[in-house]
């Protein structure tokens, strides 16, 4: 299921065990190689390190009531992982990026993204259109497979007539109460 990355910040962390509240996620923490989501760092002040992160690895299920790991024993440290040591030490953050197209013109600027809850793997990046261009689209939405290159300043994708606007198709309809020409009013004569 494809979710809104806005829905995993801030989210309560469950204990399965307890069924009370661990943490709360702060952030996500993305790979930017592979663009899928490592882990999340955790506030909290039953934490023991700071900063602590679930690894997505460990996330037993999101639900409306936030997000279930078996118990705290799943919370790392930055040391505990070298992986997530070397992707936390990119300091990447994809929200703010600006956004072109192969030729090198402004698309806009990414303002959130949305997840496959089951894998963590970004699917699309939402992006804002700049003043000029909001006038006919507010916002693009970009499919992962569109993106070429990725760097700390900017997401290149394919031209920018293969992206898709986030935004309801125009529809033209007739008002079938107003006619093409005027017609008289029809008078009809009292019956007597």
């Amino acid at each position: 299921m494809l979710v809104a990355y806005d829905r995993f910040i801030g989210s309560p962390v469950m204990s399965l065990q307890t069924g009370s509240e661990l943490a709360r996620t702060i952030r996500a923490l993305i790979d930017p190689r592979d663009l899928t989501v490592l882990a999340y760092e955790l506030e909290g002040p039953m934490l023991t390190e700071h900063p602590s992160f679930l690894r997505v690895l460990d996330v037993r299920e999101f639900s409306n009531i936030g997000i279930i790991v078996d118990s705290s024993d799943e919370f790392v440290g930055l040391d505990d992982v070298i992986k997530l040591k070397e992707v936390y030490n990119f300091h990447f953050d994809l929200i703010g990026l600006k956004v072109v197209d192969k030729r090198g013109r402004k698309l806009g600027k990414v303002t959130g993204y949305t997840v496959d809850s089951d894998s963590f793997v970004l699917q699309q990046l939402r992006v804002q259109r700049p003043l000029l261009q909001s006038f006919n689209e507010t916002e693009l939405l970009i499919n992962r497979s569109q993106i070429v290159e990725l760097s700390d300043q900017q997401v290149v994708v394919e031209d920018g007539s293969h992206v898709m606007p986030d935004r309801e198709p125009v529809r033209n309809y007739t008002n079938p109460f107003r006619q093409s020409s005027a017609q008289p009013e029809a008078i009809t004569p009292p019956h007597e």
